[in-house]
């Protein structure tokens, strides 16, 4: 099974997806972490990510689909998770065309729905364990003992530097520009699958599990509830 989460900035697609990685034993395809991973193998293709991140310049859709069609011929066990990609409609149209040359598709669009006043309270306050991921925040989610992770025990906690009010709404409004055109392209595809992002983690996986659990046909797929 392929997934794509897709949301703005700070809406729990990075949560969600480790979710999923645990329970059904996904792939999560970030395309941040695999340009990483390419630049340090020293592979052919990491040499051309290396080669045009020490310019400085953008990644091309043509190295990113590459770096995808290596890992999914390497195998993803119980599925792929794509977390943030596509970001655009040529991109989506990429992806489809690669999915279909390796006998493949995506099954499920997950698409969570926040609301900005309160993406800017969530990312705001938000930051990382830079050991094992966990997301923990200033209000709703401290860690018990402060600058020490719940999870793993890790001191090394990390705040992004764009992670504030004035760079999300930044952030936001490229979304809603480029990546927000992908409601509807995928709507019409009948992928769609709209779930509340603000509700509590455990809900929103349960509304998750709800989709990608349902028969073919057995789940509107518009329905906002598990």
């Amino acid at each position: 099974m392929n997934v794509i989460l897709l949301g703005p900035p700070g809406a729990g697609k990075g949560t969600q997806a480790r979710l999923l990685v645990e329970q059904r034993g996904m792939v999560q395809l970030s395309t941040g972490d695999m340009l990483r991973e390419a630049q340090a193998s020293g592979s052919a293709m990491g040499r051309r990510v290396a080669e045009v991140m020490a310019r400085g310049a953008l990644v091309s859709d043509d190295i990113v689909i590459g770096l995808i069609e290596e890992r999914l011929r390497s195998g993803t066990g119980g599925g792929a998770i794509f977390d943030g990609f596509p970001r655009t409609l040529a991109q989506a149209d990429a992806l489809e065309a690669l999915l279909a040359r390796l006998g493949q598709r995506i099954d499920a669009v997950i698409e969570l729905r926040v609301d900005d006043a309160v993406l800017v309270d969530r990312v705001s306050g938000r930051y990382v364990c830079g050991n094992c991921g966990e997301v923990w925040h200033d209000r709703t989610r401290p860690t018990r003992v402060p600058g020490v992770c719940d999870a793993c025990g890790s001191t090394d906690l990390r705040r992004r530097a764009d992670d504030n009010e004035t760079s999300l709404r930044q952030r936001l409004m490229e979304y809603y520009k480029k990546t927000a055109p992908l409601i509807g392209y995928y709507h019409a595809k009948g992928l769609l699958a709209p779930v509340d992002g603000l509700a509590p983690v455990a809900e929103v996986a349960a509304a998750i599990r709800a989709v990608l659990d349902a028969p073919p046909g057995g789940l509107d797929a518009r329905s906002e509830r598990p």
